[in-house]
């Protein structure tokens, strides 16, 4: 079975920082770009992060270049999301998902992922 479980979210003040994890199973990790989508609410789906299989790449939204940082750890089988520099903008469901390959432009296109996690809540107050 398939699983991407997310941890990680919580409640901080602007200009804070969190860490979202994203344990995987059920797949082959290594052969899979692993990323991050956010929902807020009454808004659109939004890519955030990706990381390519074998960190061939990553990609992140305008939105939060040079903020957030996405990472793997091979041996366990997860994948973070650094959050820093956090604006109540922020504020959103966060999503894990996995893609077979490279990140391609997933982060654009939400129907290209393959699985996704059942989300945690960020939310970042003024």
């Amino acid at each position: 079975e398939v699983q991407l479980v997310e941890s990680g979210g919580g409640l901080v003040q602007a200009g804070g920082s969190l860490r979202l994890s994203c344990a995987a199973s059920g797949f082959s990790f290594d052969d899979y770009a692993i990323g991050w989508f956010r929902q807020a609410p009454g808004k659109e789906r939004e890519g955030v992060a990706c990381i390519s299989s074998s960190d061939i790449s990553t990609d992140y939204a305008d939105s939060v270049k040079g903020r957030f940082t996405i990472s793997r750890d091979y041996d366990k089988n997860t994948v973070y999301l650094q959050m820093s520099s956090m604006k109540p903008e922020d504020t959103a469901v966060y999503y894990c998902i996995a893609r077979w390959g490279l990140c391609g432009t997933v982060l654009m296109q939400p129907a290209m992922t393959d699985y996704w996690g059942q989300g945690t809540q960020v939310t970042v107050s003024s």
